[in-house]
């Protein structure tokens, strides 16, 4: 909950001080929350967001500008990918740093060895591998580091 009234503070300060890149940005994060707690309460779960609710939304946030960048690039549009990165560099602010690839192989490596998984296991080794690192790590470098491993 302490990353959401973060998040409400720097908007209201980016608002006072007519940052209007930085209010844009957390005001479509705000709805996301929103959102999510709309979704959580139609499930019959308490609506209150906690902060690992917070850093999925902001993560996949952050993964959507990264898709349209690509996007842009292809389509020459400049103007548009600075935007993205713009946004990309605000939502970041409010992420953990991510965990190092190295870490990550060895998240990996303990969990495989832990089971006895094979190659058709990534299902689930991928399942396990996220319940620890949620947050922390992109998950398509966990997925590539897994298919490795499994192979």
């Amino acid at each position: 909950m302490a990353l959401i009234k973060k998040i409400e503070e720097d908007l209201i300060l980016a608002l006072k001080s007519g940052e209007s890149d930085v209010v844009d940005v957390l005001r479509l994060v705000k709805t996301a929350f929103k959102n999510k707690e709309i979704e959580k309460r139609g499930k019959g779960e308490a609506s209150e967001l906690i902060d690992e609710d917070v850093l999925v939304i902001l993560n996949r946030e952050v993964k959507k500008r990264k898709e349209a960048i690509e996007l842009f690039k292809k389509g020459n549009r400049e103007d548009l990918v600075k935007k993205e990165t713009l946004e990309i560099a605000i939502l970041e602010r409010y992420l953990p740093e991510s965990l190092s690839r190295e870490k990550i192989e060895h998240i990996v490596t303990d969990v495989i060895k832990s089971g006895t998984y094979e190659a058709k296991d990534f299902g689930l080794v991928m399942r396990e591998v996220m319940k620890e690192l949620r947050g922390k790590a992109d998950g398509g470098v966990v997925m590539e580091i897994i298919k490795r491993e499994l192979k």
